[in-house]
């Protein structure tokens, strides 16, 4: 079938089974194509094919409404609402989002790239709909790792309460990005592998139709029975006590399962849960053996061999670098403690993991209590290290400020994937953080400007006594440094001038630092004089260094892949507001008061002009020359 000549999923309701199952290859195909060129959430994707078929079979989208909870499950619901045709920019500059976008079609109901949310978001669409008296169902998709988030729990409780009218979806895979873990993921287990109380429970819900029902004595003794055979079979149901209908488990990869147990499940009235199993890369025989999580989202690779295409580095990744260096630490320090929160792949948390099982924690999808338990480990002189993504950190704002800030315990917070990331877009750019964290008192924030100084700043985490203390470090690869043998502590508040000039200065760390290297070897050539600073150190600044610039009157410019508002620059301004330098000439570049959309990390940087050739424009207004070379013609 062409896939990219459908408009609407309502074609689905004229097919029969082979030909669904038809369509299913079809689409499997199709994307293990796609992601091939683009790279993408793969593994996912595979997995719910039929399921995303019998659903919208089923119901009528966008009257009735799916949700899908993170929403990189989302490419075979994108593929029946019309938008295969757009698959060969998926993830790229400007083209089509890896996740659920409301302006890209009707049928997307709920933007996410953060799990845990849809079912409280479905709880709001349902009240919405019973106020105003309208028929239609509500259908979050949920994922069994996402249940593991505090957020999904508080709204099962509050669904459960109000009898709200909903049909909620369990996909379990047994993964989210990493094997899923915890006593809920036990649960599921037992339930995955009771079949004899399914079948037990279908024979007596059957045998119960067929007595005639003579007074409420013998319907309440019918429930009854039915409650002590879930207990006897299955320790502990915990959907059904709730307040939810199981139903379940069923093969998520069998059409006429899913048609008659979505079609028994529009029948009932109040919440229903539907408890789907299904293969995590089914069909694609490198996803389906994956057991660690390498295919849940992937680059490029080649289909016959399942190989990623790799692109040229010359340094180590820096969630690896990070976490070796603290592995290094660990084995010299019992005291060090590795949290995270469901990501020891992406964080190359599996060196940690391997030799010190005992003090590795993988708290499933729960950044909040991730956050908490890191502060509960410095309260008994522990030094835990906290890894987690830059965009996960801003779930456990109130943990950080209220459990972990206020009470000045020691807790190294590693902030990965800090800046732009490029293809998952606005959900997961880490570009808030040092907004959110830098007027929390207590806590100090660093960026190092290539590994070399990454591992020396995990050394000085450790060695550090007073209080919080978090690195960021972006995605990607470094530079290819060479390392010192020995790691050593950095003087806490400490900035490195990179460059000597006495025109003007460019104050940036991280990953702008080479930018502002290229600006100033251009402006080099004008004549004009730029000292480069790595400002290391973002909370607390060189203040020494800050009063002798500004003494000076040296026009400063500063750079940084994070927003503008409230970010490094605000706290430049900030000082020379408060020391009275009232004749400081100060500018900025950062990310603007907007979201960045998904796309490669360089062309992004130019859209919003985060570039050399920016830099260079602005030390040239701030420094007037004659010379008339310009950027581009050097």
């Amino acid at each position: 079938m062409d896939l990219t000549k459908i408009s609407s999923p309502s074609f689905l309701k004229d097919l029969n089974k082979k030909q669904l199952e038809a369509l299913a290859k079809d689409i499997r195909a199709f994307l293990i194509e796609k992601c091939a060129a683009t790279g993408g959430h793969l593994g996912p994707n595979l997995g719910v094919v039929e399921l995303t078929i019998a659903l919208h079979k089923a119901f009528n989208s966008p009257k009735d409404k799916f949700l899908w909870d993170v929403g990189h499950q989302a490419y075979v619901h994108k593929i029946l609402t019309g938008r295969a045709d757009q698959f060969d920019t998926l993830r790229q500059f400007k083209g089509l989002c890896g996740f659920p976008k409301l302006v890209e079609s009707d049928h997307d109901m709920w933007e996410t790239g953060h799990s845990s949310t849809s079912l409280s978001a479905a709880m709001g669409m349902a009240a919405a709909r019973d106020i105003k008296g309208d028929k239609n169902f509500v259908v979050p998709i949920i994922g069994d790792g996402a249940l593991t988030g505090g957020m999904a729990l508080e709204a099962l409780n509050h669904i459960g309460h109000e009898k709200t009218h909903m049909i909620t979806i369990l996909n379990d895979n047994e993964m989210s990005i990493a094997p899923n873990v915890g006593a809920l993921h036990d649960v599921l287990g037992r339930l995955r592998t009771a079949k004899e109380y399914s079948r037990a429970k279908e024979d007596l819900e059957s045998l119960m139709l067929k007595i005639p029902v003579v007074g409420d004595k013998l319907a309440s003794t019918a429930e009854r029975v039915k409650d002590s055979l879930k207990y006897l079979v299955v320790s502990g149901v915990f959907f059904e006590e709730m307040g939810f209908k199981y139903l379940g488990p069923i093969d998520g990869h069998d059409f006429e399962a899913l048609e008659k147990t979505l079609e028994y499940a529009k029948k009932v009235k109040g919440p229903v849960l539907v408890h789907v199993l299904t293969k995590k890369g089914k069909g694609y025989k490198p996803a389906e053996d994956d057991t660690v999580g390498t295919w849940h989202g992937t680059g490029p690779y080649k289909i016959e061999t399942g190989a990623f295409v790799k692109s040229a580095t010359k340094g180590p990744a820096w969630s690896s670098l990070v976490s070796e260096s603290v592995r290094k630490c660990m084995a010299e320090d019992k005291r060090i403690v590795t949290i995270t929160p469901a990501m020891p792949v992406g964080s190359k948390l599996e060196g940690i993991q391997r030799d010190f099982p005992n003090r590795f924690f993988d708290v499933g999808i729960a950044e909040q209590h991730a956050t908490t338990m890191a502060a509960g480990l410095a309260t008994q002189h522990m030094k835990p290290f906290l890894s987690i993504y830059s965009t996960f950190l801003q779930r456990a704002y109130d943990q950080v400020l209220h459990d972990i800030a206020r009470p000045k315990l020691n807790v190294f917070i590693g902030i990965d994937r800090a800046g732009l990331v490029g293809a998952d877009g606005e959900t997961h750019q880490g570009v808030f953080d040092i907004s959110f964290l830098r007027h929390i008192p207590n806590i100090v924030l660093m960026m190092p400007k290539d590994e070399n100084e990454g591992q020396h700043m995990v050394k000085t985490a450790f060695e550090y006594n007073d209080g919080p203390i978090a690195l960021r470090y972006p995605r990607g690869n470094g530079y290819g440094v060479e390392m010192d043998a020995e790691l050593k502590a950095l003087p806490i508040g400490s900035w490195e001038v990179l460059r000597e000039g006495n025109d003007a200065v460019i104050l940036t760390f991280g990953t702008t630092i080479p930018m502002a290297m290229e600006a100033a070897d251009v402006l080099a050539q004008q004549g004009i004089q730029v000292r480069v600073v790595n400002a290391r150190f973002i909370k607390p600044m060189d203040e020494n260094m800050l009063h002798e610039i500004m003494k000076a009157g040296l026009p400063i410019l500063t750079i940084e892949e994070s927003m503008l508002q409230g970010g490094f620059g605000s706290a430049v301004l900030e000082f020379a507001f408060d020391h009275k330098y009232r004749n400081s000439t100060i500018e900025r570049i950062g990310i603007p008061d907007e979201f960045i959309e998904h796309g490669d990390v360089d062309q992004l940087l130019a859209e919003i002009n985060v570039t050399a050739e920016e830099a260079v424009k602005r030390i040239e207004q701030l420094v007037p020359k004659n010379s008339q070379v310009g950027f581009n013609k050097v």
